[in-house]
């Protein structure tokens, strides 16, 4: 039941989720879904977002890479190639923050409500419980949203730079255009390798903390 609610949830527009949370939390509560179900359903498509964003990032540089093996053919269809890149690279870019804004939201109406609860129980001995796995979750998940976050923030200098080249393959569709801007292959290249080190970390920081809030755990 909780999974095929949550199925259901991710096809709402996140802007939605956002501007109505409370609302949402309490529909949801009703069948039996909370809040910790749903930060691991968002920490789990965050994870899929950075994945597919690693993936495109992955395949924009060798595009761009390409340029400096290019041999004649049309500079039109060059450009349009690395333009559309360029888009994908960016959907992929607001999926990533779109998905780390809605780990966030549920995390501090989760940790909100977790606290004011903790001053529920009458039993000490359980209080106390709740107070340390309250305080061990904050710092599996202060790891999490900082690792994200690091990532996230590696992908802007990247897109920099694919706009770049693009807006100046825009102006100047010429062989000689094409010859300086694969000069930069080897700057472009680095940045990207080291976008998707990140990547790969936040994603196997994902699986740790889903793994951490299992029931078993």
């Amino acid at each position: 039941m909780k999974s095929s609610m949550l199925s259901l949830a991710a096809l709402l527009p996140l802007l939605l989720l956002s501007s109505c949370q409370t609302p949402y939390y309490a529909a949801m509560e009703k069948v039996g879904v909370h809040k910790r179900d749903i930060l691991m359903d968002r920490v789990e498509k965050g994870k899929e977002a950075q994945q597919q964003a690693k993936e495109q990032f992955a395949s924009a540089l060798e595009e761009f890479s390409a340029l400096t093996n290019f041999d004649g053919g049309s500079l039109q269809i060059t450009y349009d190639r690395l333009h559309r890149e360029l888009e994908r690279s960016e959907k992929r870019a607001k999926d990533v923050k779109d998905r780390i804004d809605a780990i966030e939201e549920v995390s501090k109406a989760l940790f909100k409500e977790w606290k004011k609860e903790i001053g529920d129980y009458q039993n000490e001995s359980y209080r106390a419980i709740s107070e340390t796995q309250l305080q061990q979750t904050r710092e599996r998940y202060d790891v999490l949203i900082r690792v994200m976050k690091r990532a996230e923030a590696s992908i802007e200098p990247v897109l920099v730079t694919f706009r770049d080249q693009v807006l100046f393959l825009k102006h100047n569709l010429n062989a000689q255009a094409i010859a300086s801007l694969g000069e930069q292959s080897a700057l472009l290249k680095s940045d990207v390798t080291a976008l998707l080190l990140e990547m790969e970390q936040s994603i196997a920081e994902a699986d740790a903390f889903i793994a951490s809030m299992q029931p078993d755990a």
